[in-house]
């Protein structure tokens, strides 16, 4: 019965990952429906989108600093988190204008902190060894759950946009529910029974680890960015090409989702190549489809989408790679603060990245808008080469 329930775990920890992650862009699916409803500026996507990542900031700030999913059961904190996620994403029903749907995206990222880095967490005090493979999945949720919400919008287009925030929000519940019942705290778990205010600044010590950190920044200031505006893409090539058909809501979903295949397949791949070659790779691809970004618009609809979905799958595949270098090289006791940390410093960075793109708009020409993500992947490797060559 323990081997039979064993089996289990991940796939439990994935799917609730996945149901649980795809409150993140539920705003962002319905803002079409939002702006004019609410008399909003198109600009909103970006407050909306920097509004939960900074309500994500936060939460993570908070976890780390008392290293709640630390000294206290991940699973019973993840449920808690979920079902207070749902209700803060349903409060969108109830919003009022651009304040309260600011305030509702915040306390849903806020929420959030409790879900994917102690998701993350969880399945770190299960895995030592393959946990570039276990994590590849975990991200691989992560990533299609924050597609999720684009394809539920195009499924119910001409429905109210309300049944996409109710969807997701029981998704949350849901994948909360499952994952308390279903999985006990894992074998490899080391609790910490007190607060570690000093967590914070001693993982940072160690030189492998800030080679990992500061390879995950240069990935965050790009990928949330990326994602946040492929729906404006889109929208873009669309306008420039009032001829062809394009669908936004299944095309924002396709190449947002085709990153969760990627996240997988680096998993595998990182079993052979090693964590850090795999992010490394991963990373450099990014960084060329960043530098090849001014050519996209002009580019055959064909192209056009074959590009994005080569973008898509490159920017998440380092990601759950990241990850475990992070949990590979932070101490045994604070595992889950020092994920929780660089989860929070990273998504630091992508308010900044989403408000920066957002103030060149005025005044620099789209088609160079996304040039400027390639710094981000730039300096990611530049950081990366120490795991690198230590791995060779």
């Amino acid at each position: 019965m323990k081997s039979s329930r064993s089996q289990h775990i991940l796939p439990t920890i994935v799917l609730a990952q996945f149901a649980c992650t795809s409150l993140w862009f539920a705003g962002n699916a319905v803002l079409p429906n939002l702006i004019p409803q609410f008399h909003l500026e198109a600009s909103s996507v970006s407050h909306l989108t920097s509004a939960v990542q900074l309500g994500f900031i936060l939460g993570t700030l908070v976890f780390a600093v008392f290293t709640i999913s630390d000294r206290f059961s991940p699973s019973k904190v993840f449920l808690v988190c979920a079902v207070a996620g749902a209700v803060c994403n349903a409060s969108l029903l109830v919003a009022e204008g651009l304040s309260t749907l600011v305030l509702s995206r915040f306390l849903t990222g806020f929420c959030l902190a409790g879900i994917y880095p102690v998701g993350m967490k969880i399945a770190a005090d299960y895995h030592r060894q393959g946990l570039g493979k276990a994590l590849g999945f975990l991200v691989g949720a992560l990533v299609l759950g924050t597609a999720f919400p684009h394809l539920l919008k195009s499924l119910t287009e001409g429905l109210p946009w309300r049944y996409v925030i109710w969807a997701t929000s029981g998704l949350a519940v849901a994948g909360g529910v499952a994952l308390f019942l279903l999985v006990p705290d894992g074998p490899y778990r080391a609790k910490s029974n007190q607060p570690d205010f000093t967590a914070f600044f001693q993982i940072f010590r160690q030189k492998d680890f800030r080679a990992a950190a500061f390879g995950y920044f240069g990935h965050m200031w790009e990928l949330y960015t990326f994602w946040a505006f492929v729906p404006v893409m889109l929208a873009m090539y669309a306008e420039a090409n009032p001829e062809l058909p394009l669908n936004n809501p299944l095309w924002s979903f396709s190449i947002i989702a085709v990153g969760a295949v990627a996240c997988v397949a680096g998993g595998y791949l990182s079993r052979s190549m090693g964590s850090a070659r795999t992010a490394f790779s991963a990373l450099a691809v990014s960084f060329v489809c960043c530098l090849l970004s001014p050519w996209l618009f002009s580019l055959p609809l064909g192209l056009f989408l074959g590009l994005l979905l080569v973008w898509g799958f490159a920017a998440p595949m380092d990601s759950p790679q990241f990850s475990t270098l992070v949990a590979q090289n932070a101490p045994a006791q604070a595992k889950g603060t020092a994920l929780t940390i660089v989860n929070s410093l990273g998504f630091a960075l992508t308010i900044v990245s989403i408000q920066f793109l957002r103030f060149i708009q005025s005044s620099v020409d789209f088609h160079y808008w996304f040039l400027f993500l390639a710094l981000g992947p730039l300096l990611g490797l530049l950081a990366m080469r120490r795991l690198v060559q230590k791995k060779a």
